[in-house]
């Protein structure tokens, strides 16, 4: 089996005036596209460091962080936020949205880095990723005007404006009810099926019900 991300033998140590402490253990992961991944654990398990890492915001002390057979590791950090942009889409526990701008220029933000798409085409791919969304008529309201699921629909759109083929969600439904919790993972489940691989972070027991692998990080290891 082909895999968009391996993961060998990470470790993660970060040094303090009296210690080092280890954060991430000799970490063995892999994932593939068309899949949805849940990572549990407590919270100081080291789940940001992983996300941090899976993100490219971070990099490991030792190991190898393959995406499409790229050891990212050895990268330099231009090549790496290319890496990023090309590949990588981020939703987050509290949107992260522009509140000076409307849903749809929120959504359009990060196609302004992506030098291929030319100007005119930045409006109708967001357009489309939003009606996709049922977010059509909310293009022009701000973040204050939108609901929870709302707001976090516009972030997922954001997060696929530049067809990544990772999606990245970090407690994508911390700030939500529990109705909205299952509209969120419906959605985010419902990218496999456009062959994208999805790596959702959760504390969320009901994430269970729709991820295909559940990893659980505890004491800075991986248990399945």
């Amino acid at each position: 089996m082909d895999y968009i991300i391996t993961i060998e033998d990470i470790t993660k140590t970060y040094k303090t005036k009296k210690r080092d402490v280890e954060v991430l253990k000799n970490i063995d992961l892999t994932f593939s596209l068309g899949k949805f991944y849940a990572i549990m654990g407590p919270s100081g398990a080291g789940k940001s460091t992983l996300f941090n890492i899976l993100g490219l915001v971070d990099t490991p002390s030792s190991g190898a962080y393959k995406i499409n057979g790229i050891d990212t590791t050895k990268l330099t950090d231009k090549s790496s936020s290319i890496i990023r942009m090309n590949n990588i889409g981020f939703v987050f526990q509290d949107f992260n949205l522009d509140p000076y701008l409307n849903a749809l220029e929120n959504v359009m933000m990060p196609l302004y880095l992506n030098k291929k798409i030319k100007k005119e085409d930045r409006e109708k791919i967001s357009k489309d990723i939003l009606t996709k969304l049922n977010l059509e008529n909310r293009l022009e309201h701000f973040p204050n005007e939108l609901s929870g699921g709302e707001a976090q629909r516009v972030a997922i759109a954001r997060a696929l404006v530049n067809n990544p083929n990772i999606i990245l969600a970090d407690e994508p439904t911390g700030n939500l009810d529990e109705e909205l919790e299952t509209e969120i993972f419906k959605i985010l489940k419902s990218l496999t099926k456009e062959n994208k691989c999805v790596i959702v972070e959760s504390h969320s027991s009901k994430i269970k019900e729709y991820a295909d692998v559940v990893y659980t990080l505890k004491d800075g290891k991986i248990f399945l």
